[in-house]
């Protein structure tokens, strides 16, 4: 497949890019700084910015899909604005360029640890933490409203680190999962193997799921 991926030198992102290639896809990388990204075989790296909807849909025009691992960066001071409006600009670039098929890096904060009772309802969510986790959900919300795109989410555990590609993890829906030592957490590399696995076969058009051990 065609792909367009955007932030694609961030930590989700990068693995993405690399679980991507590693499949045999062919990669347009949408980055503020193309030249970070070394030349690989299928990518091509192109410079994009979100802010500009109409300069994005001619970048991503004629792919098969477009995955989104865009995040203004969590020291933004304008975090929250700054990725709420990313995400509009996004969905309607993704519109403009005729593309349906959309699958998007979510977050564990709109996670369900009990019924109605959210991960970033919780006390324990650091401040820092929270306006991320807020424009996130937003974006899930968003594209919801969105009947004519086939939208998959993928949420992460309530940890996501650096580690192994194992391909050994087990998916869940709207409830954040945990493993039998009560730690909820899963590795980049199998976030990644666990959205390729879905750009690959969709078994979740217009859901969230998430991914875990």
């Amino acid at each position: 497949m065609k792909i367009a991926l955007l932030g694609a030198t961030g930590f989700v992102g990068s693995a993405l890019l690399e679980e991507v290639l590693r499949r045999g896809h062919t990669v347009t990388a949408i980055v503020r700084h193309p030249e970070k990204l070394p030349e690989q075989e299928g990518l091509v790296a192109q410079a994009g910015n979100v802010n500009d909807f109409l300069s994005l849909a001619k970048l991503i025009r004629g792919h098969d899909a477009l995955i989104s691992a865009f995040n203004p960066g969590w020291q933004n001071p304008n975090l929250y604005d700054d990725q709420v409006c990313g995400t509009t600009n996004i969905i309607a670039a993704v519109k403009e360029a005729g593309i349906k098929r959309v699958l998007w890096v979510g977050g564990a904060g709109g996670l369900e640890v009990k019924p109605e009772v959210r991960v970033l309802d919780g006390p324990d969510l650091p401040d820092w933490v929270r306006p991320g986790a807020l424009a996130t959900f937003n974006a899930l919300e968003q594209l919801r409203s969105e009947p004519e795109l086939e939208w998959s989410y993928l949420a992460p555990s309530a940890e996501l680190l650096p580690g192994e590609r194992t391909a050994t993890f087990r998916l869940g829906g709207d409830q954040l999962l945990v493993d039998a030592g009560g730690r909820s957490w899963i590795s980049v590399q199998d976030y990644a193997v666990a959205m390729i696995d879905e750009l690959e076969n969709p078994t979740h058009i217009r859901q969230r799921f998430t991914v875990g051990y």
